[in-house]
């Protein structure tokens, strides 16, 4: 018997965490095919909603952020690498040179769950790899537009989003429920609204999870 999860995947664009986060859920569900099916919904988060258009030197930005020294960003980098290895996501060898404002590509992620539940996912992960995979810039229109387009979505009514304010509003909503909820940092992976798991986890770590949480559910 299979069970439904509601999964809120709360995360940014430019969390590294997020993109290895996704991959690993992604194999876990895979693994409880047939067990558990998941409706999947992404949920914006900025962890830097002040990020001015141009962007800043990530190096600059890491060590002004959290204090981390170059040597330790490397450090850093690499594992980061490893673990994207690990669920099959490949990070870009040379890193990303600097760090954008993400509000926009939440806009069109929120449009994408409305026009096509299924896209939503497409569209998410095409905006990972250009971010991470490509390390492109996350504020160019002409990026944004090409992931949409990747992700079978239209590209016309996507370009009318980003030249307006559409779903500015709806977007900060969604940031501030999350937050006023505790989660401040990504990504916070939220099983049937209850159920909290922080960070990107393994996939072992999601697939015991989701199959204790489905366990519990009612027949």
């Amino acid at each position: 018997m299979s069970h439904t999860l509601k999964i809120d995947f709360v995360s940014d664009i430019s969390c590294p965490w997020c993109a290895i986060g996704l991959a690993a859920l992604e194999q876990a569900l895979e693994q409880l095919r047939g067990a558990v099916q998941a409706e999947l919904c992404f949920q914006p988060f900025e962890l830097n909603p002040q990020m001015p258009a141009g962007g800043q030197d990530i190096g600059e930005h890491l060590t002004q952020k959290y204090g981390s020294t170059p040597a330790q960003q490397t450090q850093i980098r690499d594992t980061i690498r490893q673990r994207g290895a690990d669920v099959g996501f490949s990070f870009n060898p040379g890193g990303r040179g600097r760090i954008y404002n993400t509000f926009d590509a939440h806009r069109l992620l929120h449009w994408a769950a409305q026009d096509d539940p299924t896209r939503q996912m497409a569209l998410k992960k095409a905006l990972l790899v250009a971010c991470h995979g490509r390390g492109q810039s996350m504020e160019s229109h002409e990026v944004l537009l090409q992931a949409v387009q990747d992700a079978g979505l239209d590209s016309g009514r996507a370009r009318a989003i980003l030249d307006g304010a559409e779903f500015a509003d709806a977007v900060r909503e969604r940031e501030a429920f999350y937050t006023s909820q505790g989660i401040h940092s990504v990504p916070a992976v939220i099983i049937n609204d209850r159920h909290l798991i922080s960070g990107g986890q393994p996939a072992a770590v999601f697939e015991q999870a989701l199959r204790q949480i489905a366990a519990q559910q009612p027949s």
